[in-house]
């Protein structure tokens, strides 16, 4: 005869899967979202590396003479405005069922006042 084995006090627990209504952005939201940080922080980030790369094939082949703190600076504001990017892409996408626009500029200002209103309750409580 088997014997019947209980369960060892640490083994933890299963939960039941996580429905749509329970997760705090829906998946298409969340999708939409990353898509639009992945174009709007990407865009400008290889840009911000190529200018390292044109800076450098223009100098080497006496193309043109860049001072390195203008191929430094323009870096910068390139990787500047993907930083930028990254909220814009989370600010701009569309919490309804259709998409939007391409670049959901309509989006931002109802997105804004969602987010001051949730810092707001997260204050008061």
């Amino acid at each position: 005869m088997a014997e019947k084995r209980d369960p060892l006090p640490f083994e933890p627990r299963r939960s039941a899967p996580e429905t749509g209504r329970n997760q705090a952005i829906p998946k298409d939201v969340a999708n939409r979202m990353a898509r639009r940080v992945a174009i709007s922080t990407g865009v400008p980030s290889v840009m911000g590396m190529a200018v390292f790369v044109i800076s450098y094939l223009l100098v080497s082949r006496g193309i043109l003479d860049i001072p390195p703190s203008i191929t430094l600076v323009a870096s910068g504001l390139f990787f500047l405005l993907g930083l930028a990017g990254l909220s814009y892409g989370v600010l701009s996408a569309s919490w309804e069922s259709q998409p939007g626009t391409l670049l959901g500029l309509e989006h931002l200002k109802p997105n804004l006042q969602r987010l001051r209103s949730s810092i707001k309750a997260q204050k008061q409580s």
